[in-house]
């Protein structure tokens, strides 16, 4: 071009400041210009190839629709080109000078504008491309239509003009001549783009070639239809998204239309890298928009507690901001996440009830997220209870059920879901808590994870029935029309005369004194001597174990007073009314050890070196005898 031929045209007084907010403020990662002109270039090829559609293309119809990328090391140049439909002369300067010539108090008019319509902000003033400059001194783009008229080049370093003339001898298409900065000389490096697009571009629908190697090779296999994909392609898929080695246990693909247009395929990984010590996961569901990356790892997409998802979302209707870094429209956010969330748990229900072996297998590895959205997520609690499992007293050990199990075999007359915690399936049929279930018939769930009480508290009730620990104190379990309790009132001993009783619980509170808050006959114990109970109703004994544990019970201002229940038909309970009299120092020995044996079984702390001690006291007298 001869200077005659050149154009050149200033930048408005307030343009610098906007192209500084374009380049410094709103993109964190300089990585991100890459992207931006691999996007634009995929779109010019896309309009490119629905014209061709529409008219007879005679103007290089010959030449790929494909991106290149040329690095050269020596002279710190970047450049991208594309056979995409060009520009003309007039559209270059609308597409690359409209911040130019509009000025910046237009432009941000147009801006808000457009935001206010749900107006995808990609492109739509060139911010995108004015991104270049974070790692550019000087930027030339060369441009041809489609339609075969002159080529044209631009060229600007980002500062007060820009200038635009006449290219003669160009290709259909759009080339950007990028010379680097000094300290942005890695982009011209093949390892430094070929490891930006492989994370931001790779499912660009047209080959994408770094020095000659097509860098793009696996599909966006979610935008394809369900029948069309093999098992395999599904597999291969994951094994790319989630970097991993192993087959997934579960799979999702779906799309959507209403309320957003979504395209979504997530997988359940089979290993929970949360439990083999591994710090707590990261997500792992991407967020795209046409096939590019928008959010990685997107935390917004999906609620915390199933961060154990693996793969991608894409949807179209998104606005974004004109960095495409961060989503423009908390509405329609939160519209997807409960979209995707809703799917998910509906899926996971599905396959509960498809394949009960399989679904037990994931509840094994995570079921504990499933617990986790129990107690933090409010809005979607009543469906996540659908997918809760535990053993009960009517399964077979290691055997999980559902809520909708136990409700389908609950006892006529019972309106209450009844649950008691433990650290094993053994400890809790030989405790205390369990034997008037067991005598009248009435299922009970063996919680037996720390968490459980937490969840099963926060769930409160489930299908109008409240849940009850079994530990409360003020527990009335329904009488049973099996006949079950007057057949073994013939078998149960005679209980202690109710004076007598009384008298006993008096002597035991004072021996006990501030530790229990009072000592009373039991009506539900049947083989065991005394048990502990809960006086606050909202606080099992496993929870506070863990609120102990983890220094949290002052800041709930959980008190430590307690019931105790003695059962009077006890052999114990009637030897110490006896032994009372006749050796009152020894019997309060005894009463100490039911205390402690008692808190034990309650899964409560007792001082070990004390109750030694006294251990050697009573096994001294056992002896002795």
């Amino acid at each position: 071009m001869t200077a005659a031929q050149v154009e050149t045209k200033q930048f408005q007084a307030e343009t610098r400041k906007v192209l500084d907010i374009v380049i410094n403020s709103l993109y964190t990662e300089r990585d991100i210009f890459v992207r931006e002109l691999v996007s634009n270039a995929a779109d010019a090829l896309e309009k490119f190839r629905h014209q061709s559609l529409v008219d007879t293309i005679e103007f290089d119809s010959h030449v790929p629709l494909e991106i290149t990328i040329d690095g050269d090391d020596k002279k710190h140049t970047l450049t991208i080109t594309d056979t995409g439909i060009g520009m003309t002369q007039e559209e270059l300067e609308t597409n690359l000078g409209t911040i130019a010539h509009s000025g910046s108090q237009h432009f941000f008019e147009q801006l808000a504008e457009a935001a206010k319509k749900d107006v995808n902000l990609i492109g739509q003033f060139g911010v995108g491309f004015y991104s270049v400059f974070m790692a550019a001194k000087t930027v030339r783009v060369q441009t041809r239509s489609w339609d075969g008229s002159e080529g044209w080049e631009w060229t600007s370093d980002g500062g007060g003009s820009y200038t635009i003339g006449p290219c003669p001898g160009l290709h259909r298409g759009t080339k950007i001549i990028i010379e680097l900065k000094d300290d942005a000389h890695t982009y011209a490096s093949k390892f430094t783009l070929e490891r930006i697009i492989q994370q931001y571009s790779t499912f660009v629908p047209f080959p994408v070639k770094v020095e000659g190697k097509k860098v793009n090779t696996v599909q966006a296999i979610w935008s394809r239809s369900k029948a069309e994909i093999t098992d395999e392609e599904y597999t291969e898929f994951y094994k790319f998204i989630g970097n991993a080695g192993d087959d997934p246990l579960y799979r999702l693909h779906f799309s959507a239309d209403a309320p957003l247009a979504i395209n979504a395929l997530v997988y359940v990984p089979r290993e929970n890298f949360e439990v083999l010590g591994m710090g707590r996961m990261q997500s792992g569901v991407n967020l795209y928009c046409q096939k590019v990356l928008i959010d990685q790892h997107s935390e917004n997409i999906l609620p915390e507690w199933l961060r154990f998802l693996k793969g991608v979302v894409d949807s179209e209707d998104l606005p974004l901001n004109i960095s495409r870094q961060s989503l423009q429209d908390n509405a329609l956010v939160i519209k997807l996440r409960k979209v995707l969330t809703k799917r998910m748990i509906k899926f996971l229900a599905e396959e509960a009830g498809r394949d009960a072996d399989t679904y037990r297998e994931f509840w094994k590895t995570f079921g504990i997220f499933i617990k986790e959205g129990v107690t933090s997520d409010f809005e979607h609690r009543a469906e996540l209870a659908k997918l809760l499992r535990f053993e009960s007293s009517a399964s077979e050990p290691g055997a999980m059920i559902s809520l909708d199990d136990y409700v389908g075999r609950m006892k006529e007359g019972q309106d209450k879901i009844y649950y008691i915690n433990g650290p094993s399936r053994a400890a809790v049929e030989y405790g205390p808590y369990v034997e008037l279930f067991k005598k009248r018939g009435i299922e009970i769930f063996y919680t037996l994870e720390p968490i459980d009480d937490f969840v099963l508290n926060h769930l409160g009730e489930y299908d109008g029935k409240k849940l009850v620990s079994a530990d409360r104190a003020d527990l009335s379990l329904p009488e049973t029309t099996t006949g079950a309790d007057e057949a073994d009132a013939t078998t149960t001993a005679e209980p202690l005369a109710s004076a007598v009783l009384t008298s006993l619980c008096r002597w035991m509170k004072e021996v006990l004194g501030d530790r229990i808050q009072e000592v009373k006959a039991s009506d539900r114990l049947v083989d065991s001597p005394a048990m502990i109970v809960n006086v606050d109703g909202y606080m099992t004994s496993s929870m506070e174990r863990i609120l102990k544990a983890s220094g949290q019970a002052e800041a709930f201002g959980m008190g430590s007073k307690k019931d105790m229940e003695i059962n009077g038909a006890s052999p114990l309970i009637k030897k110490l009314a006896s032994l009372r009299e006749s050796d009152a120092e020894f019997a309060k020995d005894v009463v100490e050890q039911l205390y402690d044996n008692a808190m034990i079984q309650a899964g409560l702390l007792v001082d070990p070196m004390t109750m030694v001690r006294r251990n050697y006291r009573i096994l001294e007298r056992a002896a002795g005898e």
